[in-house]
């Protein structure tokens, strides 16, 4: 029998605290039924002796202290899942927002799920294509990778991750791939090109999609990302399937801790935010991985927007820390109109030797991708040369090298948003550029591989 409680006793914000309650577990559902006899529902935050501290989903207007009734309904917050969850759009907590039926669940999981166990996890070594030159050619994700975008105010990450979303996929033969994409915080033109994307190119069967707006409750922006994750966590170990998890944008989930903690009156950490930062952060980037034994694997890409374009803000620098490596966009790229605007030479995909090489991809990638990275490095020195002496400055082998900055800018990393490229095409593109070359400038690459590539890409 549920307990009920008339023993509402203040409301801060979002915040209701009860009193005389008993028997109540932290992180537990609860119920309240206000005056005008329509429900809302909330979760346990704190529990202190015969006190609970309730964050209401819905918010807490028109709640009256002497007459709400509180319910406990003795479970965590779960998720419904079943393999009709692929296709289609919910809300922020799992309820769905398409107008479709509700999940009939084969089970309901805990939405904080369960730790991996460190002996369980496999090592991520699989490559795993996005048809995006600088991610495949340069800093290649691989199943299993926490790989975050950082991007600023007004740059096209909405763009980068709905090709993402489109386009990646696993290579090999009966690999079932899938995409789950949680939006928090964003607005509803966000909202809607990213469900209209996934629907007119039919990535949407596929995908499955996450949606919490900017004027829905901070709270539900808590659980949107667990929520997500937990859909991944059903259909990468209990249905063999490889998962793409996109989080974005993980700021504004970092604004909404930041918002309940000040609610609580927690003692804030750097910038507002509250101490456990780090730690509530870890508790959703460390759901990612593959587990030994099992078929499937969960790879994520969280975005998130650089405050004043800061690396050191505490949510891009904490998230360095937890992550293997990180996709940096450009806003001088982007003044250039090279889209995406990857900033190749910070960028870093800490696992990409992992993932890359002979029956992966092709066994002269890691050789391709360190002479591209090192002539770009010596083209921008030159550029920037040219900017503070003049072009007449330059040698004629720093005008070379300048020359195949401009040209690695323009045609590899600037591709537009539909084009979808196969990891060959990327490789070949890097072979093209680097034709420029003779062979004794490029030492980064071994001899045979330049035998074998490169005499296809010179001119006759």
């Amino acid at each position: 029998m549920l307990k009920e409680y008339q023993t509402v006793s203040s409301i801060s914000g979002p915040l209701v605290l009860v009193e005389q309650v008993e028997e109540a577990r932290y992180g537990e559902i609860v119920e309240i039924e206000i005056g005008d006899g329509s429900i809302r529902h909330g979760q346990i935050l704190q529990v202190e002796n015969d006190k609970v501290l309730v964050q209401i989903f819905e918010g807490t207007e028109g709640i009256d202290v002497n007459t709400a009734t509180v319910r406990m309904l003795g479970r965590p917050q779960e998720l419904a899942v079943s393999k009709d969850i692929l296709g289609r759009v919910f809300n922020g907590i799992g309820a769905p927002k398409d107008g479709g039926p509700e999940i009939i669940a084969e089970k309901r999981l805990n939405i904080n799920g369960n730790p991996i166990n460190p002996y369980a996890r496999d090592y991520p070594n699989e490559f795993i294509q996005t048809g995006i030159s600088t991610i495949d050619g340069l800093n290649p994700l691989v199943r299993g990778q926490k790989l975050p975008i950082f991007s600023g105010s007004g740059l096209p990450h909405d763009d980068l991750t709905a090709q993402l979303a489109r386009q990646a996929t696993v290579l090999g033969k009966g690999e079932q791939f899938a995409v789950v994409f949680a939006a928090m915080g964003i607005t509803f033109e966000a909202a809607q090109f990213f469900i209209n994307d996934l629907q007119k190119t039919g990535a949407i069967e596929r995908a499955v999609m996450f949606i919490n707006l900017a004027n829905d409750p901070a709270i539900e922006r808590i659980a949107t990302p667990r929520v997500a994750l937990t859909a991944a966590e059903y259909l990468a170990f209990e249905k063999d399937m490889h998962v793409l998890v996109i989080l974005n944008d993980m700021t504004n989930y970092c604004e909404a801790l930041r918002q309940i903690s000040a609610a609580r009156k927690e003692v804030p950490g750097r910038r507002g935010y509250p101490g456990y930062l780090y730690t509530d952060l870890a508790t959703i980037y460390e759901r990612a991985g593959r587990i030994k034994n099992k078929k499937g694997s969960i790879t994520m890409v969280p975005v998130l927007t650089m405050p004043e374009d800061d690396k050191t803000h505490p949510v891009p620098d904490l998230t360095g820390y937890i992550t293997e490596g990180q996709i940096i966009l450009s806003r001088s790229l982007h003044r250039k109109a090279i889209a995406p605007p990857v900033d190749a030479l910070p960028s870093l995909s800490r696992l990409k030797d992992k993932g890359i090489g002979k029956n992966k991809t092709r066994e002269d990638h890691a050789d391709l991708y360190n002479q591209l990275y090192a002539a770009y490095a010596r083209g921008k020195e030159c550029q920037e040369l040219a900017t503070i002496l003049g072009e007449a400055a330059l040698s004629d082998e720093d005008r070379k090298y300048m020359i195949y900055a401009n040209e690695f800018e323009r045609q590899y990393i600037s591709q537009g948003y539909s084009e979808n490229r196969t990891i060959e095409q990327t490789l070949d593109l890097g072979w093209q550029l680097l034709s420029m070359f003779e062979d004794a400038e490029l030492k980064r690459i071994r001899v045979e591989y330049l035998q074998r590539y490169m005499p296809k890409f010179r001119k006759k």
